[in-house]
C-alpha cells in the first residue's frame, strides 16, 4: 500500500512499547495499564479522559479529575517519561484577559493542543448548559480563559494543532439538552478564538454496530502527507448502556470538513478489566495522541470506563493501512460539508 508519512517533530522519548505478536488490530495496549489507576492524589477520586503534551524536558498533562465531592475539574500533571505522574494538590486556576478570576462551574474532558508557542486547553462545562470552554498559556503557570466559542449544547470540542488557510479549525459535537442525541461531528473555524462560522458537517453515526448511536472527536487531528489521520470515539448503546470504541479517518488536509478515508471497523473497544469495570462501564475514550514523525510511531491516552487513564500504541502507517483496508466512507462525507 502507499505510504504515509507524518508532518512534525522528532520525539525519540515518546513512551513505546512493540506489538505483541497475537494482536490483529492495528492499535495495542501498554502492558502494564493503567498508567493512573483510583484515588491519584489528594482529594482526587478518579482521572480519566485527558490530554498530554511534551513540555521542557519530559511531558505535561491536563487532566480531568473527579474529585471526592463528585465534581470534576482539570488538574495539572507532569512525568518524566509519560508513564509514571505527579499532579498538583489544587485545581488549575483560571482567570479573565484582566487577571481576574474566572472559574467555571465544573469543567471535564480536557485536550490539551499547541499551536505554535501557545498551549490551549478545551473542556466541557456548564454555560446554562453542556458547552465548551477555553483558555491558554505559555508557561503552565498562568491560564488566561477564553471566551467561549460556542452557544451550548455542545461537546468534544478538538482544535488542529495549526491554522488552515489561515483559521483556527475546531471539532466539535453539538446536541440538544438532551444526553447528545444529534451524534454528529462538525468543523468550525475562526480567526482569532474568538469568533467562529463557517461550520461544515464532517461526518455522523453509522450503521456500524460500534458507532451507530453517536460519535465524537477524541485527540488532536495528527497531520500527515494524506491528509488529518483523525482518532475519535463512536459509541453503540447496549441494554445495560453504552459503549465506547474508538475509530479512525483520513481528513482533506486543506478542506477537512471531507472525509477521504474513513473505517467501517473500530481500531481498540473495550475488552480489558479497566476499561470493561469502573464508574461508567466499557469505555474507551481517547483524547490526545503524541508522535514521533520520523519513525511514525503514536502513542494514544484514552480514559478507561471513567476511572482510569489507559496508554495504546499504534503507528501512521498501520492505521492508514487499516483504514483503506476497511474504508466504507459514503458520498455526503466526501463533499465538502456545508447544505
Amino acid at each position: 500500500m502507499d505510504k504515509i508519512r507524518i508532518i512534525g517533530n522528532e520525539l525519540s522519548s515518546l513512551p513505546w512499547q512493540d506489538q505483541p505478536g497475537d494482536n490483529t488490530l492495528p492499535v495495542w495496549r501498554y502492558r502494564e495499564n493503567p498508567i493512573i489507576g483510583r484515588n491519584p492524589a489528594k482529594g482526587v477520586s478518579r482521572i480519566f479522559n485527558s490530554a498530554v503534551q511534551p513540555y521542557e524536558n519530559g511531558f505535561i498533562g491536563v487532566f480531568r479529575a473527579e474529585q471526592t465531592d463528585g465534581i470534576p475539574f482539570i488538574y495539572l500533571g507532569r512525568s518524566a517519561d509519560g508513564i509514571h505522574w505527579t499532579f498538583d494538590e489544587n485545581k488549575i486556576n483560571l482567570t479573565d484577559e484582566n487577571g481576574t478570576p474566572f472559574e467555571p462551574s465544573y469543567a471535564y474532558d480536557p485536550r490539551l493542543i499547541r499551536i505554535d508557542d501557545t498551549y490551549y486547553i478545551i473542556w466541557c462545562q456548564d454555560a446554562y448548559g453542556a458547552a465548551l470552554g477555553m483558555a491558554k498559556t505559555t508557561d503552565f503557570k498562568t491560564f488566561t480563559r477564553l471566551e467561549n466559542p460556542f452557544l451550548p449544547f455542545n461537546r468534544n470540542g478538538v482544535l488542529f494543532p495549526r491554522k488552515i488557510n489561515g483559521k483556527y479549525m475546531l471539532l466539535s459535537r453539538p446536541s440538544d439538552s438532551g444526553h447528545t442525541p444529534f451524534g454528529d461531528v462538525f468543523l468550525s473555524e475562526s480567526p482569532d478564538l474568538e469568533y467562529w462560522g463557517h461550520h461544515r458537517h464532517v461526518m455522523g453515526k453509522t450503521g456500524n454496530w460500534w458507532e451507530n448511536v453517536k460519535i465524537g472527536g477524541g485527540a488532536a487531528p495528527i497531520e500527515t502527507d494524506k491528509g488529518w489521520l483523525m482518532i475519535y470515539h463512536g459509541v453503540t448503546g447496549t441494554c445495560n448502556g453504552f459503549v465506547y470504541s474508538m475509530g479512525t479517518a483520513i481528513l482533506d488536509k486543506d478542506e477537512p470538513s471531507r472525509v477521504l478515508h474513513r473505517s467501517s471497523r473500530y481500531i481498540l473497544t473495550p475488552e480489558e478489566w479497566y476499561e470493561e469495570r469502573g464508574f461508567v462501564p466499557n469505555v474507551c475514550f481517547p483524547c490526545a495522541a503524541l508522535c514521533d514523525a520520523p519513525s511514525g510511531r503514536i502513542a494514544i491516552y484514552y480514559g478507561c470506563a471513567d476511572t482510569y487513564v489507559g496508554l495504546a500504541f499504534t503507528t501512521a502507517e498501520k492505521l492508514y493501512d487499516y483504514i483503506l483496508e476497511n474504508d466504507d466512507a459514503g458520498d455526503a462525507e466526501h463533499e465538502i460539508g456545508r447544505r
